[in-house]
Parts: C-alpha cells; sequence; structure tokens
C-alpha cells in the first residue's frame, strides 16, 4: 500500500509494488536533474594599472565564461595609495562592461568594498 497523496483528506492510497514505485520516483528526479542548469560564478581579476593587452586578455576570459553561460564576478584590488582614486577603477569597469556588453549585462553595478570594487556580470538571455 503507498500513499499517493498524503495531504489530501481521506489521504489517498494504492496498492503497489513498492520497489517499482521507487524506481519509477527514482527516475523521474533523475530526469528533473538532468534538465536543470547550474550556474556557477567564475572570477576575474583586475587592477588600476593594468594595460590594454592584459585587460584583453581577461575579457576574452571573461567572454568565454558569458558564452558558457556562467556569471562573471569582476574584482579589481586597490592597492597602497590606488584607494585614492576610486574613480580610476570605476573606468577600468566601465570599459570591461563595455567591452563585454554583447554576451553580457551587468547583474550588479561596481562597487567599493573595502580595498575592492566587485561588479557582477550575467549572461544576455536567449531570445
Amino acid at each position: 500500500m503507498v500513499k499517493i497523496s498524503p495531504q489530501a483528506v481521506p489521504p489517498v492510497c494504492k496498492i503497489m509494488d513498492y520497489s517499482k514505485y521507487c524506481f519509477e520516483q527514482a527516475k523521474r528526479e533523475k530526469e528533473a536533474r538532468k534538465n536543470q542548469k547550474i550556474v556557477s560564478v567564475k572570477e576575474v581579476q583586475l587592477s588600476v594599472r593594468i594595460e590594454q593587452h592584459d585587460l584583453e586578455t581577461k575579457q576574452n576570459h571573461a567572454l568565454r565564461f558569458l558564452k558558457s553561460g556562467d556569471k562573471v564576478k569582476v574584482s579589481l584590488r586597490f592597492r597602497s595609495r590606488e584607494i585614492q582614486h576610486p574613480e580610476l577603477g570605476q573606468e577600468v569597469m566601465e570599459r570591461f562592461a563595455q567591452a563585454c556588453s554583447e554576451l553580457g549585462i551587468v547583474e550588479k553595478p561596481a562597487k567599493l568594498e573595502g580595498r575592492n570594487m566587485i561588479m557582477i556580470l550575467a549572461p544576455r538571455p536567449a531570445k
């Protein structure tokens, strides 16, 4: 005897082979997991004084992550006196977001948290 709908009043039960019921339920759960998309967060680290070619390399990494459907956390670390000029970091983040705009959208804009500036990019939804 297997409870089909235990929340119903009165509960609905059915007489059947319990092992067959467990097998079918496991099969449904496995099918649901197969259709599930797991989104992971990849990180790209920048600095305030990053050169153009290095920035392009990091952008290529981020674009590859966005193509595969992952979110990208862009973190920019301020060292020593660089923290006195957060506008330079903001400018680097804006250039990075502009370069990645074809495949990703800014989910969380650049925000200064301690000595780090963090921005999250998400892949563009499929049309």
